[in-house]
Formats: structure tokens, C-alpha cells, sequence
């Protein structure tokens, strides 16, 4: 199957990682939806051909994404829901978390509508319930449909990304027996990607501060006490390395979470990035060097998204829908993996 025999609909779309990376890969993209504002923006603002439905899933019907794809040959669908019900992070999780089913209102479309092909990405944390959970009511019922399917973990550094990121990604196919990639980066002690290799070319800039070549090479303003905790922090380190009297009054009697306020190392990779990642004190999100959070650019490319790839939205807009997205260097060898099984 060549790429470019393939049109895609990218559910769940957001400022267009999967997009991006299916793109790279050769896949024409010929419809989005996603129910953001700034995140649909974006997405404009990067794929002008692509018509983006700006709506939520779940008020949208069969007809409407039928009429968006006729004509269009679209032969897969990505869904890749978010993922926050699911993470870890999300100290708040519920049940009740509406979120949670929005799987099952992408089945709705894969059911009615039946696509040859089936990209789907999510936190590991979508697998805890097991055959009871979304993911396994989802698996079950593209079997019911005579879809055969690879699911797995996959590593975002193994396949040149520079962050510890793992992902749980479902590829299904009603034409052949489709494959997950296999790492295509070997991870030692000295991991092909870092921390310096991805954004040590960019231009120093201060808290608060943005390039004037590029409004997105932008970063968080610190307060005060913030400044001066960032600056007692050594490369790699994190509150542990502070005079007592610079920890904040929740760390006095709390001592999980060192991250928290932590520098990146520069030749490491990075953390998994989260919807926080421009946030000094919620992740070790910390330039390695600047006494700063790392800019959206920087967050950007540890994504792997193209540096002229360009974020609509307020910072904390723009920060959020990067660490939402899936790393458009992962998608493009999802994408690579599941043509080549057929």
C-alpha cells in the first residue's frame, strides 16, 4: 500500500501531531475534528488545505462526518483521544469523567462508516480496567467487525523522541494483519536524542520573555520566590538541592513529587511533557542552563513537532495543546509500520 493512496480523517485532532507526522509519513489528511478553539486554530494555521469540524464528538452524527470524507477515498481513521481521565497525573479521576467514553463515540464512527484502517493512541492507564474498560469494550467490538489489530506500549524514545514518553497504540485493519512499529533507536546510557541536541541551537531568553525571530520561542514569567528557587537549582536538580526555607509549604510535609521545580539535564532526555509542560513547578520542566521554564519552542521540539510549525492561543494555551499532541516523529513511524504490513 503507498502512502499516497491513503487519505486520512484525524478525529480528535488538536493543534495536529498525528496530522503532522501522517503527513510526513506521505498520507494525505482530508478532514479533522476536534472541539478546542486555539487547538483548531493551530490546526489551521498548519494544514490550510484540511477542512477541521471544530465541535465535540459527541454532538456530532454519522451524516455530518459521512458528507466531510464522500469523494474523499478516506481509508483511515485516528483517534486519539485525550487522555487525562486516564494519566496518572490526574490526581482527580473519576469515573464519572465524561472523557471517558469518548473512545466509544469513535467507535461510532468506525462502526457506521467502516475504514479500512484504524490509528488509535492513548496513555498506558487506558488498559487498567481491562476487557471491563473502554479499551477493551473497543477491542472487542473491532474483532466483532472482522478487524484484525496489534495493541501495544510503545517507548517514545526508542523511536527518536527525545522524552520518556510511553504510549499505549492500537493499529486495526480490515485488509491485513497490521504491525506495530519495532524501536528504531537503541537506548543506552547514551540516548540518540537529548535535551541539548533538540534545543541548545535556540536563542537564550529570560522568564517571562519571547524571541524576537519567533513568538513561539516564549516562556512563563516567574514570581519572585520562583526566581530565586530556579536559581539554588543545578542542572538536574530539583527542590532537593534548596536551603530549607525555599520549599513551599505543601513540599514541607510532602516528599513525593521531586520533579516538581526540577531542571532538565542537558544531555538526557526530557520527562514525558504534560498539558503543564511551560509551568517551572509542575514537572522538572526547568531549562537546563536559563533560569526558566522551557519555552513552547522548546516544548515543541521535544515533541518533535517542525520548528516553523506555528501555536495559536495564549501561552498557556499553546503550552497545553504541545503536551496534549502526539510526537509527530512517533505517528510518522506508526504510520510507516502499518502500511509497510500491507
Amino acid at each position: 500500500m503507498n502512502p499516497d493512496e491513503v487519505s486520512v480523517f484525524d478525529f480528535f485532532a488538536g493543534c495536529g501531531g498525528t496530522s503532522q507526522g501522517f503527513s510526513d509519513a506521505g498520507l494525505r489528511i482530508t478532514g479533522a475534528l476536534d472541539h478546542d478553539e486555539n487547538a483548531t486554530a493551530t490546526f489551521k494555521n498548519n494544514f490550510a488545505h484540511v477542512s477541521i469540524l471544530q465541535r465535540d464528538i459527541r454532538d456530532v452524527s454519522i451524516d455530518e462526518i459521512e458528507a466531510l470524507t464522500a469523494g474523499k477515498g478516506v481509508r483511515l481513521f485516528a483517534g486519539c483521544a485525550p487522555c487525562q481521565p486516564f494519566s496518572p497525573q490526574n490526581k482527580n479521576r473519576s469515573k464519572s469523567d465524561p472523557r471517558r467514553n469518548l473512545l466509544q463515540e469513535f467507535q461510532r464512527f468506525v462502526s457506521a462508516l467502516q475504514p479500512e484502517l484504524i490509528v488509535v493512541e492513548n496513555v498506558p492507564g487506558l488498559q487498567a480496567a481491562k476487557n471491563k474498560g473502554p479499551l477493551g469494550i473497543f477491542l472487542r467490538e473491532l474483532a466483532r467487525q472482522g478487524y484484525e489489530y496489534d495493541v501495544g506500549v510503545l517507548r517514545a524514545l526508542e523511536f527518536g523522541v527525545p522524552q520518556e514518553r510511553r504510549r499505549l497504540v492500537v493499529v486495526a485493519s480490515r485488509l491485513a494483519i497490521p504491525v506495530l512499529p519495532r524501536p528504531t533507536h537503541v537506548v543506552t546510557r547514551r540516548p540518540p536524542r537529548t535535551v541539548r541536541s533538540t534545543i541548545g541551537h535556540l536563542r537564550p531568553i529570560a522568564d517571562g520573555g519571547v524571541d524576537s525571530r519567533d513568538p513561539d520561542h516564549a516562556a512563563m514569567r516567574l514570581s519572585d520566590a520562583n526566581k530565586v528557587r530556579i536559581r539554588a537549582t543545578p542542572e538536574g536538580g530539583d527542590r532537593r538541592d534548596w536551603n530549607r526555607k525555599l520549599l513551599p509549604d505543601c513540599h514541607l510535609v510532602h516528599g513525593g513529587h521531586t520533579d516538581a521545580y526540577g531542571r532538565m539535564w542537558w544531555d538526557r532526555p526530557a520527562s514525558g511533557l504534560t498539558t503543564r509542560c511551560l509551568s517551572y513547578s509542575n514537572g522538572r520542566f526547568g531549562h537546563p542552563e536559563q533560569d526558566r521554564a522551557i519555552s513552547l519552542r522548546e516544548a515543541a521540539l521535544i515533541q518533535t513537532f517542525p520548528p516553523n510549525f506555528r501555536f495559536i492561543g495564549s501561552l498557556t494555551s499553546r503550552g497545553r495543546q504541545v503536551g496534549n499532541a502526539v510526537p509527530p516523529t512517533m505517528a510518522r513511524k506508526i504510520a510507516r509500520s502499518l502500511l509497510k504490513s500491507h
